[in-house]
């Protein structure tokens, strides 16, 4: 599967150069819950990765309970893949509509993934790679984080405000993003933040929580955040508060401004 596009795509279909979709064994054993079953458990998964989506995990039909699923009349088309028809799972009392899909004739570059089958990661109950429960969606195995402590100063403005400075930052730097400066609490000027009800999962880092802050008759919501449990590979930023260097007014390191990122999470 060396071609990131289809051999024969839809009619008026054009490819785009810079499309990626990849499929690759992936070397771990993959299980998916559901009500207390497990529903898929394999050392032959295939992981697709797929430029804007999430990672897929795709498992070979022998190792998925299909005893537990009936087929739906849902369908849909991807252009790069083909046509993908739906399941049901039903365990017990649970029913998971239109949750397990395949391409059972894919176009002819992606025919190893033929009768693989796939699932809707919210739909399902608890995910797990070897014995260790994973969340959000599948991690992509090329995505890497480094936690480095630092001396260099940091020091972060906000609405004309000095909110944090600090020698003992903790950089995170996170495959296709910008690097994050991570500090210690007491070096955060708390009395200017307040807590916010605002939760944001990552499958790299854990459950994030977040500060609001207010500078005069300014509120800048949900300006920063932190791990209070992060996943134990990003157990170094436990506690320690991180904000947007997209939304600040800016953050320098060493007293050098760093260049503001544009991202998805810029206002």
């Amino acid at each position: 599967m060396s071609s990131p596009a289809a051999a024969n795509p839809a009619p008026g279909f054009v490819k785009h150069p810079d499309y990626r979709l990849v499929a690759e064994p992936c070397p771990k054993r993959i299980r998916a819950e559901l009500n207390g079953e497990t529903i898929a458990d394999s050392l032959g998964v295939k992981i697709v990765l797929e430029r804007g989506i999430t990672p897929v995990y795709y498992f070979p039909p022998a190792d998925v309970r299909l005893d537990l699923m009936e087929p739906t009349d849902r369908h849909t088309h991807c252009p790069f893949k083909g046509d993908a028809t739906y399941r049901t799972v039903r365990v017990g009392e649970r029913t998971a509509a239109d949750t397990a899909w395949s391409y059972e004739t894919p176009y002819d570059e992606w025919t190893d993934l033929a009768g693989y089958v796939a699932f809707y990661w919210n739909r399902l109950d608890h995910w797990y790679e070897e014995d260790d429960e994973v969340f959000v969606h599948a991690r992509d195995p090329h995505v890497r984080i480094d936690i480095l402590s630092s001396s260099r100063p940091v020091d972060v403005v906000l609405g004309g405000e000095t909110v944090a400075q600090s020698n003992a930052a903790r950089f995170l730097f996170e495959t296709g993003l910008p690097v994050r400066y991570y500090l210690p609490l007491q070096d955060v000027r708390t009395d200017l933040l307040r807590d916010s009800a605002t939760e944001t999962a990552c499958p790299y880092k854990g459950t994030a929580s977040y500060y609001s802050a207010r500078i005069g008759d300014t509120e800048f919501e949900d300006i920063a955040w932190f791990y209070r449990h992060p996943v134990p590979e990003s157990a170094a930023i436990t506690d320690y508060v991180c904000f947007y260097n997209e939304r600040v007014d800016r953050i320098t390191v060493d007293g050098k401004a760093v260049a503001k990122p544009v991202t998805k999470w810029s206002k």
